[in-house]
């Protein structure tokens, strides 16, 4: 009997504890727990310590209302120009009311998705693909408006609708890459383009800069050119005047001067005229008559060196009167020879000495009638 009794206690007792047990309910934080009594909806559990009817009450759903992430599928979309293209959608959203969530709707996810999808299918319908896919706040905003105003009766508030991608078919994206790609080579054949022009203007500036330069140096160059050709004939004439030259230096100067006449590839031949020879007979008798003139007395200051001139004028006369006599005695011969009659055998010319003329003009010379 004891026994018995000890077996009816004891399972008491635990009726007792699975009673207490069945009646407290911990709810954590975030969570709400939806309760029935005798299957009609009683009360919602808030996060904490709750104490239930055992028996009676019952928990039927467990709602998360933390916000939620949900991402959907890639689902086929036909754009304004009959484009079909795959779109991503992310949904973001949070119970604010269980009871509703739980009543007034089987399986709110489902839902959503759905009332996503043909919302979307809406908004893409009535735009281009080049608008939809600029356009993604556009879509979002109102995604977001439509889906917040239907699931705001199943107690869910949508946060924020988020396109992941919009992926057109592989046609229209490789005609898409080839439109960039002409873009970005006509835009960089414009700016090569604009590049070569800036060079050519500023290679322009820099050769018109470097012929004014060139331009103002040349000038400057033959300014003082001419600045010191006009001292140097400044000094050379201040000279002649200062030291008085007789005129036997002028004449040395002047015989100086005639071997330069016969110079030059093209003077190979020389014609010797008549009067060339009576004038070379009296440059001598010129020459030795001239220290006698008046004004022909040099300066003091230059009587020194006009010594030596007058020796050297005085030898270059006589060796030209040596060679225009010489001269002028070949050209009778040449002249005597060209009136004889011609005979069988042609008789040579006698040739001229050729130290007298060779000395005088520096190139041998040939007379010809």
């Amino acid at each position: 009997m004891e026994t018995v009794i000890g077996v009816v206690v004891g399972a008491i007792a635990l009726l007792v504890v699975v009673t207490l047990i069945s009646a407290l309910k911990i709810v954590p934080q975030q969570r709400e727990y939806i309760v029935e009594r005798l299957g009609k909806y009683q009360r919602t559990l808030t996060p904490g310590l709750n104490l239930l009817i055992p028996f009676i009450d019952q928990v039927r759903t467990k709602v998360d209302v933390r916000e939620q992430v949900v991402s959907f599928p890639p689902q086929p979309v036909i754009t304004s120009d009959n484009l079909v293209v795959s779109i991503d959608t992310v949904l973001y959203f949070k119970v604010v009311n269980s009871a509703d969530a739980t009543y007034q709707i089987a399986n709110f996810l489902q839902a959503i998705e759905q009332l996503t999808v043909t919302t979307l299918r809406n908004v893409i319908g009535s735009l281009d693909l080049e608008r939809a896919l600029t356009s993604r706040e556009e879509i979002n905003r109102h995604l977001s408006g439509v889906l917040d105003e239907t699931t705001g009766r199943w107690g869910i508030k949508v946060t924020r609708v988020e396109i992941k991608a919009i992926e057109p078919p592989p046609s229209i994206r490789d005609s898409m890459e080839k439109q960039m790609r002409a873009e970005r080579d006509r835009r960089a054949a414009i700016l090569n383009a604009e590049g070569h022009k800036q060079a050519a203007i500023l290679t322009a500036e820099g050769d018109k800069q470097a012929a004014v330069l060139k331009a103002d140096g040349d000038r400057q160059a033959s300014i003082l050119q001419a600045e010191g050709q006009a001292k140097a004939i400044r000094t050379v004439f201040d000279a002649i005047h200062t030291a008085n030259p007789s005129q036997k230096v002028l004449a040395y100067q002047y015989l100086q001067a005639l071997p330069k006449i016969a110079e030059g590839s093209a003077n190979k031949v020389w014609v010797v005229p008549a009067e060339l020879t009576k004038a070379l007979e009296g440059l001598g008798g010129a020459l030795g008559g001239l220290a006698g003139t008046a004004n022909d007395e040099p300066t003091p200051a230059a009587s020194a060196a006009a010594g030596e001139v007058e020796r050297e004028a005085a030898r270059a006369a006589e060796e030209a009167a040596a060679a225009a006599r010489e001269v002028a005695d070949a050209a009778k011969v040449a002249e005597a020879e060209v009136s004889a009659p011609r005979t069988d055998a042609p008789r040579s010319l006698p040739a001229s000495p050729p130290s007298a003329v060779t000395g005088l003009y520096g190139t041998p010379q040939t007379d010809k009638a």
